[in-house]
């Protein structure tokens, strides 16, 4: 990916994963993993390693894998000190057993078969080990417009860029399929109301063309009248 890309990419995640509400969403999987201090757990597709930095920070052994060189180079320079490896989610520099936790955020959507990477969490992970996911569904960002028929097309012609748009939903038939018990599923909105999200909103209707409606929720950003939804679904596990 050129350099220039990466730059905004980076910079478009660290002002979400900023915000309270994806604060509290990262330790709510912190907490799922069930970890005690020197558990030895792998983010997986852990981009410029905030998880990383804030597992380690609970006294946890935690390395960061993601398939990203560029990602893993802008991880390294943040903390320099953390084990941070580039590697496939499929194909992991780990033994059989060595895991006892297992947190993978925003990566099953980017697998056209996301049912592999699961095969590989069973492999690495520890008997009794825990698995955390999470991630939204591609197909149930909401937003509040005056072209509800354009919002359905604009979001769906986005989930259609996405290798696995769907696969949040799937999350619990994927871990009770590759053979993890004690599955549980729980479902965490993220809620905006102001202009912040206007460049996701732009991004969404660029390559439509769709100036109308991107005029409308400018508007409604300027009245205080603006309202976008994340539904994040959070499934965990425990590997038998």
């Amino acid at each position: 990916m050129p350099a220039d890309l990466i730059a905004d990419l980076i910079a478009a995640l660290d002002a979400a994963d900023a915000t309270p509400a994806a604060t509290r969403l990262r330790a709510r999987t912190y907490h799922l993993l069930r970890t005690a201090p020197g558990a030895f757990v792998a983010d997986i597709g852990c981009g410029t390693g905030r998880a990383v930095a804030e597992l380690t920070a609970r006294g946890v052994r935690a390395t960061g894998v993601d398939v990203d060189e560029e990602m893993i180079g802008a991880a390294r320079t943040r903390h320099p000190d953390a084990d941070l490896r580039v590697a496939d989610a499929r194909a992991l520099p780990f033994r059989d057993a060595e895991l006892t936790g297992y947190r993978a955020d925003k990566v099953l959507h980017d697998l056209p078969v996301p049912a592999r990477l699961l095969t590989e969490a069973r492999r690495v992970l520890a008997p009794g080990g825990r698995i955390v996911l999470c991630g939204q569904d591609w197909d149930t960002l909401v937003v509040d417009s005056a072209f509800p028929d354009v919002t359905r097309t604009l979001v769906h012609a986005r989930a259609d860029q996405v290798p696995s748009p769907r696969a949040a939903r799937q999350y619990r038939g994927l871990l009770l399929d590759a053979g993890f018990r004690d599955v549980a599923v729980e479902v965490h909105t993220a809620v905006f109301t102001d202009g912040a999200v206007l460049p996701l909103l732009a991004r969404l209707a660029e390559p439509r063309l769709a100036d109308d409606w991107l005029a409308d929720q400018r508007e409604r950003a300027r009245t205080n009248r603006l309202f976008v939804a994340f539904p994040f679904f959070v499934a965990s596990a425990t590997n038998p």
